[in-house]
């Protein structure tokens, strides 16, 4: 039976978001192939996972321990406080880093292929969220040999894993459509995520924070993120409900942002990639 092509001018533009559920596995195989190109020609391979933020804890429970004198929450130690914090933001700066470039190193497919090019910068998003899994397993260690175990509220864990994966998609689609459009992005990037370390609470508690500049500071949607953790995982902290209201809300706009900035810049993309 002879089969007809029609053509419909804006069909692909109507038929979008059905679209990335039709090209589920083209998500599947690009997440696939990012996490075994991600190690490949490594020693060590995915233990750099473990490895980056392992190193980072150790540096930041001295220099803010030892020499700062900060203190820690409850009776938590220290090394968990800052590794708590550890993973999430990992997750999200590596989310950043891998999206906001994914566009660019996929240009040959691009350029010759339709599909939502939203799948792109996403399954970025999942390799790194595989990262985070693989790290979570030192916290387990660190919690073991410190023979501190979480309470009932790691049960909300998955809440502000969801918030921070959100967090990272977000901002992702935004900085990765500008770095198609303006390459000098790609320079710009590494010290936004270089200054968003100092400015969020991962080597110290936001406790320290004053109070008048709380509702302000939450403004950053990884303080919401980072402090949830903690509630978490270390159960003694406080968490800063007004903050966290303020952080996702933070975080859903930036969703909204990323999204419509990306869906408006990606019928160029093909030429200017």
């Amino acid at each position: 039976m002879e089969q007809e092509l029609i053509i419909e001018a804006g069909k692909a533009e109507k038929n979008y978001w059905s679209d990335l559920y039709r090209f589920r596995e083209l998500f599947y195989i690009l997440s696939w192939r990012d996490l075994k190109v991600r190690y490949k020609q490594t020693v060590i391979g995915a233990l750099w996972s473990i490895i980056r933020p392992l190193l980072t804890m150790v540096i930041f429970t001295v220099v803010f321990s030892k020499v700062a004198k900060l203190p820690s929450e409850g009776a938590a130690p220290y090394a968990i406080l800052v590794y708590a914090a550890m993973l999430p933001w990992q997750f999200f700066s590596n989310a950043l880093t891998e999206s906001s470039g994914s566009l660019i190193g996929n240009a040959n497919l691009i350029s010759k292929v339709y599909f939502p090019r939203m799948i792109i910068p996403a399954s970025a998003v999942i390799t790194s969220l595989v990262d985070f899994a693989i790290s979570f397993v030192i916290l387990v260690a660190l919690m073991v040999g410190y023979q501190y175990m979480p309470d009932w509220k790691i049960i909300f864990l998955p809440l502000f894993i969801i918030m921070c994966f959100f967090s990272a998609f977000g901002i992702g689609l935004y900085l990765t459509a500008l770095n198609v459009k303006y390459r000098d992005f790609r320079y710009i990037i590494p010290f936004i995520v270089q200054f968003g370390l100092y400015i969020s609470p991962v080597g110290f508690s936001s406790g320290v924070v004053p109070d008048k500049w709380k509702l302000l500071y939450s403004l950053n949607p990884m303080v919401g993120v980072i402090d949830g953790f903690r509630w978490c995982i270390i159960g003694e902290s406080k968490l800063y409900i007004p903050g966290l209201i303020l952080s996702l809300i933070t975080t859903i706009l930036f969703v909204v942002l990323g999204v419509w900035y990306f869906r408006r810049m990606e019928k160029s993309f093909a030429d200017n990639i």
